[in-house]
C-alpha cells in the first residue's frame, strides 16, 4: 500500500482499538489511556523511590555524538529532579567509561567525549567486566538506555543487559531488532496492510557482483513513479545518517556507495514530493493503554531533513503541534498504535509519517528516539501535561514496570521437563 487517504480510515488494518484507548477526539487532544494527568508529573517521592540509575551514552554507530546529547540530557533532567545518576560513556573502540557522579555535561561538544581520561572518567573497561560491575550494584540499577543505531537501538545491548539480568528502558530484543531494520519494519507494515512508501533493498553482495544492472532496476523504479528523485539510505541507521536525495540516475552509484559504508543493505525508496513530516510519540507497555501524543511537525532548512537540518541549531524548524485536521490527527493516532503493538514495542518510541495531500504514509519507527534540543519526542507530551523531566522518570518507571513481569529467569531442575 502506497499511502493511507482519509477514505480509507474506517476500513484502516489493525482496528482492535481498546476501550479507553479511542482515536483522538474531535477537539484533538490526545486520547483517554488511563493515566491520571497527576500521575504523568514526577513528584519528589516518586523519583526518591526509584532504584540508582545508569545512563548509557555514546556508542559505536555513526550517530555517536546524537547519544551524547541524548545521554547527558536525559542524565542532568533525571539528577536535577533527585535520581541518583551515574554516566557510563561508551566509545568507538567499544570499551565502556564510568564518567564521574557529578558529571555534567555544560558547554562541552559531543566531540569532547572522544577522550573520557580527560573527563577524568574511569575505565576502560571491556564489555564483560563492564556488565559485571552493573551487575553487582547493590541496590541493582535500572539502566537508561540513550544510544542510537546499531548496538545500541538494534537489540545488541538489550540482549546483553537481558543477560545480566538488569532493567533497562525502552522495548526488547526483538523490538528493537525490528525497529532498527528499515527493509524489516517496511516488510512487516506491507503483510499487515499498513501504509508504506514503494521500495527496493541492495544488498551490499549484489551491489558489489553488477553495479550497472542495480543502477538500471533502480532507474526504472524511479521511473514507474513518474519521478526520477528517490531517498537512498541504509536500512539499519538513523539521524539521516548515510542518507542521500538522488536527482537523477547519475547520482545513484555514490549514494548507494554511501549507504553501504554503514550496512549491508541499503534501502532505495520512491520519492513522495511535497510530504509534510510529522511524529508522534507514543508512551507505555500497556497497548490497550497507550499515551499518545502529537502529531508534531518538522519544516526542513535542507532540501530533506538530513544530519544537518536535524542537528544544526536554528537550520530547522519544529512544531510540537502539526496543523492538521482532526481526521488526519486521528489517522496518524491510529497508525501509531498499529504499528507500536505490531512490533511489540515497550516503553516509548516515536513513529514518523509522511503526509502529501490525502496520502498518510507511515515512514518509521524509532525505538529510542532523540532527546536533544531539538527533538520532538519529549516536548510532544507537554500536551498531556509532562515535562521533559517527567518523560525521564516516566520511562524510568516503565522500565521497572517491564522488569517486574517478566517471567521467572532462573529455572530449578523440577522445571525442566523431564
Amino acid at each position: 500500500m502506497a499511502g493511507m487517504t482519509r477514505a480509507d480510515y474506517d476500513t484502516a488494518p489493525g482496528d482492535d482499538t481498546a476501550p479507553g484507548d479511542d482515536a483522538a477526539p474531535s477537539d484533538g487532544a490526545a486520547p483517554s489511556d488511563g493515566v491520571a494527568p497527576t500521575a504523568r508529573v514526577a513528584s519528589a517521592e516518586r523519583v526518591r523511590a526509584l532504584p540508582p540509575i545508569v545512563v548509557l551514552l555514546g556508542g559505536p554507530s555513526a550517530e555517536h555524538d546524537v547519544s551524547v546529547v541524548s545521554g547527558t540530557a536525559i542524565a542532568t533532567a533525571l539528577a536535577d529532579a533527585g535520581a541518583s545518576v551515574r554516566q557510563v560513556l561508551i566509545g568507538l573502540d567499544r570499551t565502556w567509561w564510568w564518567l564521574p557522579a557529578d558529571h555534567r555535561r555544560g558547554d562541552r561538544t559531543a566531540a569532547a567525549y572522544d577522550h573520557p581520561e580527560g573527563l577524568d572518567g574511569e575505565g576502560p573497561l571491556a564489555i564483560g567486566a563492564a556488565l559485571d560491575r552493573l551487575a553487582a550494584m547493590d541496590p541493582p540499577p535500572v539502566v537508561v538506555i540513550a544510544l542510537h543505531g546499531p548496538f545500541g537501538e538494534d537489540g545488541t545491548v538489550q540482549a546483553l543487559l537481558d543477560a545480566a539480568g538488569l532493567a533497562y528502558t525502552g522495548s526488547g530484543v526483538a523490538a528493537s531488532a525490528l525497529g532498527m531494520d528499515k527493509a524489516l519494519f517496511k516488510r512487516m507494515c506491507r503483510g499487515l496492510g499498513l501504509p508504506v512508501v514503494d521500495w527496493r533493498e541492495v544488498p551490499v553482495r549484489r551491489w558489489a557482483a553488477d553495479r550497472a544492472a542495480v543502477e538500471l532496476e533502480m532507474t526504472a523504479f524511479a521511473a514507474g513513479a513518474g519521478d526520477p528523485r528517490l531517498m537512498v539510505k541504509p536500512a539499519g541507521l538513523g539521524s539521516s545518517v548515510g542518507m542521500t536525495l538522488v536527482h537523477e540516475p547519475g547520482e545513484l552509484g555514490a549514494a548507494i556507495d554511501l549507504a553501504l559504508r554503514y550496512d549491508t543493505v541499503a534501502v532505495v525508496e520512491m520519492y513522495v514530493p511535497e510530504a509534510r513530516d510529522l511524529e508522534v510519540s507514543v508512551i507505555g507497555n500497556d497497548h490497550a493503554h497507550l499515551e499518545i501524543y502529537g502529531p508534531g511537525e518538522i519544516v526542513s532548512g535542507n532540501e530533506f531533513y538530513d544530519y544537518a537540518a536535524k542537528y544544526t541549531p536554528g537550520l530547522s524548524e519544529t512544531s510540537t503541534r502539526a496543523e492538521v485536521d482532526d481526521r488526519t490527527r486521528a489517522i496518524v493516532h491510529k497508525l501509531s498504535r498499529d504499528v507500536y503493538r505490531a512490533i511489540g514495542a515497550e516503553g516509548f518510541a516515536r513513529i514518523d509519517f509522511l503526509v502529501a495531500g490525502d496520502r498518510i504514509i507511515v515512514s518509521e519507527i524509532n525505538t529510542i528516539p532523540g532527546f536533544t534540543p531539538i527533538s520532538l519526542f519529549p516536548t510532544m507530551p507537554s500536551e498531556g501535561g509532562y515535562t521533559f523531566s517527567d518523560v525521564c522518570v516516566r520511562i524510568v518507571e516503565l522500565a521497572l514496570e517491564r522488569f517486574a513481569a517478566r517471567p521467572t529467569t532462573h529455572l530449578q531442575t523440577t522445571d525442566l521437563p523431564r
